[in-house]
């Protein structure tokens, strides 16, 4: 079945490119400018279309990697031409098939897609394609086709409630986008303690990449170390007396995950006084707290673990 995609950015072109590479037929491609599609063509040796009609009738199943935004309005434009049997798909991880509204009436199957990957480059992301998990939804009749095709391509492949797209796709967006926030603000701590950014580049880079690949390895219980961990109190409440209002609102959000980590990964600690400092944004204030009722007297790591 040909694949026709509409949108030739980078996910447009890595995904063509990738499935021409497992030998999976693609038809070729229509977007806003004549030079994207001219150049998302020449790069999987395929077709640039001139119009979207065109490339319907090319197509088996059309993939639209188009940004969220733009997603309802190619479907309008598709749902006036005649996609009997056709099944329409959408990339957007944030969205599910409900975007296509009233696709029973066109005879059509709707389907969403979202492969759990950063899409960095038009030209290499699809070099890293074949170690991606997909997640998809919708219709019963294009999961049957959607489904496999993917895992003939080597992928793994899950199906998710259409209702649970927005929570997955913000699950994502921490992990993958806001760690980046969280590298930076660190590199701007650094740098305001006198450090020149390639230096301070340097001092955190072991530690970032240490610590991804301890928890990819191993599991949060296991990678985790630090002050927290090690229930030490004192270092977290000068650390809060250090940090602006918007390091301390990070500091403070993240840390009560973390005391959550190491409560699991030491169940012989008490993390009632580290949790209240937390709280208290390093005021040394007392405050109930009954969901630690009746637990045992902790005690502080017998030594120290980095970090």
């Amino acid at each position: 079945m040909d694949i026709g995609i509409v949108g030739a950015g980078k996910v447009g072109c890595s995904i063509g490119k990738y499935l021409r590479e497992q030998d999976i037929p693609v038809a070729g491609y229509f977007s806003k400018t004549k030079e994207s599609v001219e150049s998302a063509a020449t790069f999987t040796e395929t077709k640039a279309f001139n119009s979207l009609a065109e490339l319907l009738a090319a197509s088996d199943i059309l993939f639209i990697t188009t940004p969220d935004d733009c997603i309802s309005e190619v479907w309008h434009r598709l749902a006036k031409e005649s996609i009997q049997d056709k099944i329409i798909c959408h990339f957007s991880g944030s969205l599910s098939s409900v975007v296509f509204s009233d696709m029973e009436q066109t005879g059509a199957f709707g389907c969403s897609i979202h492969p759990m990957y950063a899409f960095s480059s038009k030209f290499t992301s699809y070099e890293k394609l074949n170690q991606v998990l997909f997640t998809v939804e919708g219709h019963k009749q294009a999961l049957a086709v959607i489904k496999p095709l993917l895992e003939k391509a080597g992928n793994r492949v899950c199906v998710i409630p259409p209702e649970k797209k927005v929570r997955y796709h913000a699950a994502a967006s921490m992990v993958s986008n806001m760690m980046i926030g969280l590298y930076q603000l660190g590199l701007e701590m650094l740098m305001d303690c006198g450090f020149e950014a390639e230096t301070a580049k340097t001092l955190i880079e072991p530690l970032v990449r240490g610590n991804l690949e301890a928890v990819l390895e191993t599991s949060p219980e296991q990678a985790l170390t630090g002050p927290i961990e090690r229930n030490d109190k004192n270092t977290v409440e000068k650390h809060l007396t250090e940090l602006t209002e918007k390091e301390k609102q990070v500091y403070v959000n993240l840390g009560g995950v973390l005391a959550e980590i190491a409560g699991r990964k030491n169940p012989d600690r008490d993390y009632t006084a580290i949790i209240k400092t937390l709280w208290n944004g390093g005021k040394n204030e007392e405050h109930s707290c009954d969901i630690f009722a009746g637990e045992g007297e902790g005690r502080k790591a017998d030594d120290a673990d980095g970090i």
